[in-house]
């Protein structure tokens, strides 16, 4: 059964979780009282199952594991906590140095460190604490990986919807001018600066001219002069093209903070166009 040196209440605070496996209890309890000063959460386990099972509902940052244990070898222990949490740092704490075994764990990348038996107890405290550091580190660079990963998918999705929204809004506006061309209506619209720079199909034949970048002045009749420059709307009057007479509309265009120019709208058909 295994045990842990940290009650419950505690565990989120604790310096990190330590799983001992070794089938000698007194090894077990030896590890345990030199390590607890270190603030970890401590669990044991008497042998290579007993440690699976363990891993198998808590979550483990580093295990230290006998080499030498019946049933199953630390190294193949190791091999399979590997496979089922790789995140765990894995160290082999034994007594016989088995080279060729240990040799193939570590190349395997299932064994992080070897440490012999009977061990130092400042060197054991170190390599141990070295490890929890580089978990640490481990989790750490997921985290931010995962976060950069997420906002990578948000900005996709903030860039696909941009997209999304210039194509429709390019749309709109090639609608707008196909609109604005077909319109049996005359339309000229002005900036602030008086100079024109829009002017639909039937304006540019009311006119007979190309309309857009000249000054409205050269342009519009005498008596419309005023209404370019004015920041009233207009209601439709009669107004003479040429040698027949239209019905002209004009109103701003943009906020009354904020002007953009004046919209003119002439309804009707002139007798001749204005030359």
């Amino acid at each position: 059964m295994a045990e842990s040196d940290a009650p419950i209440s505690s565990r989120v605070e604790h310096a990190g979780t330590l799983l001992l496996v070794d089938d000698e209890a007194n090894i077990l309890s030896s590890l345990r009282r030199l390590l607890r000063p270190d603030g970890y959460r401590i669990l044991t386990a008497g042998g290579g199952q007993e440690g699976l099972e363990v891993l198998a509902r808590e979550p483990i940052d580093v295990i230290v594991s006998d080499q030498r244990m019946p049933g199953m070898t630390g190294t193949e222990f190791l091999r399979l906590a590997c496979q089922r949490c790789p995140d765990t740092i894995r160290i082999v704490l034994s007594g016989y140095t088995e080279l060729e075994s240990v040799t193939k764990a570590i190349n395997e990348g299932s064994v992080y460190r070897f440490l012999t038996k009977p061990w130092d107890d400042e060197l054991l405290r170190k390599h141990i604490a070295e490890a929890m550091h580089n978990k640490r580190m481990s989790d750490e660079n997921r985290r931010l990986q995962q976060e950069l990963g997420e906002a990578n998918q948000r900005l996709s999705g903030l860039l696909e919807e941009r997209q999304q929204r210039v194509v429709m809004g390019e749309a709109s506006l090639n609608f707008a001018h196909e609109l604005m061309a077909s319109l049996p209506l005359a339309v000229v619209g002005i900036d602030n600066e008086g100079l024109i720079v829009l002017a639909n199909d039937q304006a540019q034949r009311l006119f007979a001219n190309a309309l857009v970048g000249m000054p409205a002045d050269l342009v519009l009749p005498p008596s419309l002069q005023s209404m370019v420059s004015a920041d009233i709307d207009a209601l439709p009057h009669e107004v003479l093209l040429g040698a027949g007479r239209l019905q002209v509309s004009c109103c701003s265009v943009g906020h009354a903070d904020h002007p953009r120019g004046r919209l003119f709208v002439f309804i009707g058909q002139a007798a001749a166009e204005v030359t």
